[in-house]
């Protein structure tokens, strides 16, 4: 019914730590909490839900750096369930993993040393999603890359996706990946650990067209959840009629 539950910050209310560019946002375990990753800010923050409290954060506001506590793009930050936070920081080419008292306890990656050679160093990582039984999926913008690596950083299959800008891979189970092609015309595309497509959506032109879609996420009921971001809207499409079936936002 397009209602909004829930917002953070509050209408008229300024948050205690500055909140720009938040990109993107994921419950935690238990959905007591969310993590956030300020793009543009360079920061991580945990808030709680439903109160809306700053719990945590990382990085320094609007300072991009690679040392201990810095960060350079973060994206696609996770809480997991071993109470870690990742984060894929993009432009110093590396997986973090980092505590609670806000120590690097992991790192997947060389810092700044932007090749594709996983699992020793990744290009340009637009994306680290978690996947069951530990690990990441990484997507690297050069070369659109996916590569999928071990909780102890072994690389188990590597391939170069079919789209000029592989975003946010998600594992389906079953050999399957559901990723957005980050493009105008964008797609949202599942494919095999092979990089083969078994289903695609993206019409080239039209109401139905995707404009830099960001995060394709599945849902339970036979739909795939599309941000698309250049056209300020939320979709669902069908994965039988490859239609969209409802949106929120305005092209």
């Amino acid at each position: 019914r397009k209602r909004i539950l829930w917002r953070y910050p509050r209408p008229n209310v300024r948050p205690s730590f500055p909140f720009r560019f938040d990109d993107d946002a994921f419950f935690g375990p238990r959905f007591q909490t969310i993590i956030s990753n300020q793009e543009d800010q360079h920061t991580i923050q945990v808030i709680s839900f439903p109160g809306g409290r700053l719990l945590w954060r990382y990085g320094h506001l609007n300072v991009r750096g690679s040392a201990p506590g810095y960060l350079n793009t973060p994206d696609d930050a996770y809480l997991l369930p071993n109470g870690l936070r990742s984060v894929a920081d993009a432009y110093n080419c590396r997986v973090l993993l980092i505590s609670p008292p806000g120590a690097v306890v992991h790192q997947y990656g060389r810092t700044r040393a932007c090749v594709h050679d996983p699992p020793r160093s990744f290009g340009a990582v637009n994306g680290a999603t978690p996947v069951p039984g530990g690990g990441f999926l990484v997507s690297e913008i050069q070369g659109s890359w996916v590569d999928r690596i071990t909780a102890a950083g072994r690389l188990v299959w590597s391939f170069r996706a079919p789209v000029s800008y592989p975003s946010d891979p998600q594992w389906l189970g079953a050999g399957r990946i559901l990723l957005a092609d980050y493009a105008r015309p964008g797609h949202a595309l599942i494919v095999n650990t092979r990089g083969q497509v078994l289903w695609r959506y993206g019409p080239s032109s039209g109401p139905g067209m995707l404009d830099h879609p960001s995060l394709a996420l599945p849902l339970h009921n036979g739909l795939i959840a599309i941000n698309d971001d250049y056209r300020d809207r939320v979709v669902l499409v069908s994965l039988a009629t490859r239609r969209i079936v409802w949106q929120y936002g305005r092209t």
